[in-house]
């Protein structure tokens, strides 16, 4: 299945989470090779959260203008996919057909409508398929990073 690759909050969080040295580990690895085989996407709600999270909940807090930094930083190295009323749509039906949070129904409708075909998150099942849409956890022992380029 090769394709475009959909990269959620958690992913990027676990990157500058030094609380979490192996999930840190295994984000920043696999985020490197995405960027490297140029696969990876983000969206607008994954890149708001990010800056929510990593300035207010993770245990080494970024400063604000350090979060902004690297948000930036993320917008000129990752295309990033807009929230758009259809996206929003989509997700209501994701939460009405398949019973998922509206935050990662959002997240599964971005791909879902941008034919993105996999979803990296640890927030759903991993192997689940959606409408279309597979998720892998990224952080579950079967995943390796080096096989990035042929998801």
């Amino acid at each position: 299945m090769a394709g475009e690759v959909l990269v959620d909050t958690n992913v990027l969080v676990y990157a500058y989470d030094r609380a979490e040295p192996g999930k840190q580990g295994r984000a920043i690895d696999t985020l490197r090779r995405l960027v490297a085989t140029g696969r990876g996407r983000l969206s607008a709600q994954v890149l708001g959260e990010f800056f929510q999270v990593v300035t207010r909940k993770i245990q080494a807090r970024l400063s604000l203008a350090d979060a902004y930094g690297q948000m930036a930083t993320l917008t000129r190295a990752w295309p990033v996919l807009p929230i758009t009323p259809l996206i929003v749509l989509e997700a209501a039906r994701g939460v009405r057909d398949h019973r998922l949070a509206y935050w990662d129904a959002q997240v599964w409708a971005t791909a879902r409508l941008n034919q993105i075909p996999l979803v990296l998150s640890e927030d759903f099942k991993d192997g689940r398929v959606l409408d279309g849409v597979q998720f892998l956890d990224p952080f579950a022992r079967a995943f390796d990073p080096a096989t990035i380029g042929e998801l």
